[in-house]
């Protein structure tokens, strides 16, 4: 088998209602632009084949009734998605949601076949919340990071960290640094020449320090023992 016949070729992201942009479309962005270097397949996939929206829905979050939001239109569901290399997993105000259950169990009923899992933000806390990060070193949003043990009790949460890798499974910090973990892990599987590319074509100012997460101190959060 050659290096290349060893690659991922099949990923997935999962969608909810009230997911936060930035942490599908940054990572899926760069993912783009590697796919005209590598043969690469996508499913999108939700608890339905209904478009999924980023708008606010509930009261307390869009106080002006704001009618703004973007939708992603799912290719599978947690019943019909094909078999993954590479799952990613954002976070959002909908990882709060009473009925996002199902979404946790395809998660840890699918975990077992990936090569990687890739979380961003509080897409997490769904992963703790699955049981796969249990004994695990994992990082969150920093604004959010007072949930943490309660979704996670069995995770070793890493506070100033802008992301983390623990075996197979990758972690990200807030929104942006999910592009930033991205960027890394391309570079640590399909190598640094396709890394470069890939930030050279979105322009991007990548961070490629995972330990400095600048959040941490503007939210005082303490470091580990």
């Amino acid at each position: 088998m050659s290096a290349q016949d060893s690659l991922p070729v099949n990923f997935g992201v999962v969608v909810f209602p009230t997911f936060q942009a930035l942490d599908v479309f940054g990572p899926l962005d760069a993912l783009n632009i590697l796919s005209r270097r590598h043969g690469m397949n996508l499913s999108i996939i939700a608890k339905s084949l209904e478009p999924v929206s980023t708008k606010y829905g509930d009261p307390s979050l869009n106080p002006f009734n704001s009618n703004f939001g973007e939708s992603i239109v799912p290719t599978h569901d947690f019943t019909t998605a094909p078999p993954l290399d590479v799952l990613l997993v954002p976070g959002g105000f909908g990882t709060r949601a009473d009925d996002i259950d199902p979404l946790i169990n395809f998660v840890r009923e699918t975990y077992p076949n990936l090569k990687y899992i890739l979380t961003v933000c509080t897409g997490s806390w769904l992963a703790a919340r699955a049981g796969i990060l249990d004994g695990k070193r994992a990082t969150s949003n920093k604004s959010a990071w007072d949930g943490v043990k309660a979704v996670g009790p069995n995770v070793k949460w890493v506070s100033h960290a802008r992301w983390v890798i623990d075996g197979n499974t990758w972690t990200s910090s807030g929104v942006s640094a999910g592009t930033d973990m991205m960027l890394a892990w391309i570079e640590e599987v399909f190598g640094k020449e396709d890394a470069a590319e890939c930030t050279r074509v979105m322009e991007y100012q990548r961070h490629l320090d995972p330990n400095d997460d600048p959040f941490a101190d503007m939210y005082n959060l303490p470091r580990e023992g």
